[in-house]
C-alpha cells in the first residue's frame, strides 16, 4: 500500500480543519459522519444520473440521521429485511417508497412487508416466487440476474445472489402463471466496482431477456441497475461522471426506448461521508532483527473494519501529527486491531506505510469510513463496545 502523504486528495482543507476541531476532547475511537455531504452525494449522483430513480441501500449506513436527509431530498430506500421496513416506516417514509430487494426472506417476512404497504420485490429462485405469490399477490417483481465479472470489483458479490439469463427467463414466466407482475430486472456488479464495463455486460444480458420475453407477450418495464459505483479509498477509481456517462451510453446502446432505470446507491452516498478518528494502542516488533512493525490501533476487524477481511477495501489512513509537516521516512507497518483474535488484522500482505516514527497515542484518521462501517461492529466482542458515533452538517 502506497504511504499517503496528501490528505487533501480526499478531503478539503476547510473540512479537515473542522474535523480536528470537532474531534479535540472526544475519546477514540468514534465516526464523524458529515450529514452535508451525505446530501451533495446525492444532488450529485441525481443531476448525473436524471435517467434513473434512487433508491438507497439502507444497509450501507442505516442511522436515522443520514436516512432522514435522504429523505428529505425524495430519495427511495432498498430495504433487505423487515427492520429496515419498519425502522423507514418510523421515520414517516412511506412503503411506496421502498423496494424489498434481498431475494432471501421467510415467507412471515414476505407477508410483513406485503401488509406493510410494500409491493416491489425482488427474487431469484422457484420457491421464491412460490412464496411471493402466496405472501404478496399482484406485487411487482424484479428478477435478479447472475453475474460472473463482479470479481473485478474490490467487494464482489457474485454467486450468493441471482439466476443465471435462462432461469431468469423461466421464473418470470412462472411469476406470471401464478398471478405476480413481472416488472422488470435487476443485477448488481459488484461493491466498489472500478470497472465500468461490468454495466455493458449486465445491461446487454438484459436487453436480450426483455426481447425474448416480448416474444412470448411479457413487456418488462424497469431495470434495476444495482449498486456498484465507487467510492474514494486508496485505489483509484474514475470520478462519479466518468461512470454516469458510460452507463447512459450504453443504456442507448441496448434499448431504442429505455425502460424505467432504478438504482441502489450506498457505497457512493455515505463513503466518502465519514471519518474513523482512532488511536495507536501499541507499536512493536516480533523478533529483535525484524524490518516489520506491527501497529495495533483501538478499532478493528471488529469494531467496524470487516471490510478489510482479505485486504479487499484499502482505507486512506493519516497520522494526525503528520498533517502539517511531512514524515521524512516511511516503513511498512501491519496494521491490527485490539481484541484478542488472531483474525483481527487489517493489512498484513499489503502492509501500510507509515511514518517511521510511529508510536503510542498517535490519533490516527481513517478516511472513507461512512459505509458498510458502524453497521457491521459487533456486539461488545470482547467487552469492547461500538465506537461512538457523531454527525455535523
Amino acid at each position: 500500500m502506497r504511504p499517503l502523504k496528501n490528505i487533501y486528495e480526499y478531503i478539503t482543507p476547510t473540512e479537515l480543519e473542522n474535523i480536528k476541531e470537532f474531534s479535540k476532547g472526544k475519546s477514540s475511537p468514534f465516526w464523524i459522519i458529515d450529514l452535508k455531504k451525505v446530501g451533495e452525494n446525492y444532488d450529485e449522483l441525481q443531476k448525473n444520473l436524471p435517467v434513473a430513480k434512487i433508491y438507497y441501500a439502507v444497509k450501507a449506513n442505516p442511522s436515522d440521521e443520514v436516512l432522514r436527509v435522504l429523505a428529505q431530498r425524495g430519495s427511495y430506500f432498498d430495504v433487505a429485511s423487515v427492520y429496515e421496513v419498519d425502522q423507514l416506516l418510523a421515520l414517516g417514509i412511506s412503503p411506496e417508497r421502498m423496494s424489498y430487494g434481498n431475494t432471501i426472506k421467510k415467507d412471515k417476512e414476505i407477508k410483513y412487508a406485503y401488509e406493510k404497504g410494500i409491493r416491489l420485490f425482488a427474487t431469484d429462485s422457484v420457491s421464491d416466487v412460490e412464496s411471493l405469490a402466496k405472501e404478496a399477490p399482484n406485487s411487482k417483481i424484479i428478477f435478479r440476474l447472475l453475474l460472473g465479472g463482479s470479481s473485478s470489483a474490490d467487494w464482489p458479490l457474485s454467486k450468493k445472489f441471482g439466476a443465471h439469463q435462462g432461469m431468469v427467463y423461466e421464473l418470470v414466466i412462472k411469476a406470471k402463471e401464478l398471478g405476480l407482475i413481472p416488472h422488470g430486472l435487476c443485477f448488481h456488479v459488484g461493491s466498489q466496482q472500478r470497472d465500468v464495463g461490468q454495466w455493458d455486460t449486465a445491461l446487454g444480458q438484459c436487453s436480450h431477456i426483455f426481447n425474448d420475453l416480448k416474444k412470448v407477450g411479457i413487456e418488462l418495464k424497469m431495470i434495476d441497475i444495482g449498486g456498484g459505483l465507487p467510492a474514494k479509498y486508496v485505489n483509484p477509481a474514475q470520478d462519479l461522471e466518468e461512470y454516469t456517462e458510460v452507463i447512459k451510453k450504453y443504456l442507448k446502446e441496448e434499448f431504442s426506448d429505455i425502460p424505467e432505470i432504478i438504482i441502489e446507491p450506498g457505497r457512493s452516498i455515505v463513503g466518502d461521508c465519514g471519518i474513523m478518528v482512532a488511536e495507536v494502542v501499541n507499536v512493536a516488533k516480533k523478533s529483535t532483527h525484524s524490518a516489520t512493525s506491527w501497529v495495533f490501533l483501538d478499532v478493528g476487524k471488529f469494531r467496524g473494519l470487516i471490510e478489510t477481511i482479505d485486504e479487499s477495501i484499502k482505507y486512506p489512513i493519516f497520522l494526525e501529527r503528520y498533517l502539517e509537516k511531512k514524515a521524512d521516512e516511511y516503513v511498512e507497518c501491519i496494521l491490527a486491531g485490539p481484541s484478542c483474535d488472531s483474525m483481527d488484522i487489517m493489512y498484513e500482505n499489503d502492509k501500510c506505510k507509515l511514518p517511521a516514527d510511529i508510536s503510542k497515542g498517535d490519533r490516527v484518521y481513517i478516511l472513507t469510513t461512512g459505509a458498510y462501517t458502524y453497521s457491521y461492529t459487533s456486539v461488545c466482542f470482547n467487552g469492547f463496545p461500538p465506537p461512538s458515533i457523531y454527525y455535523i452538517n
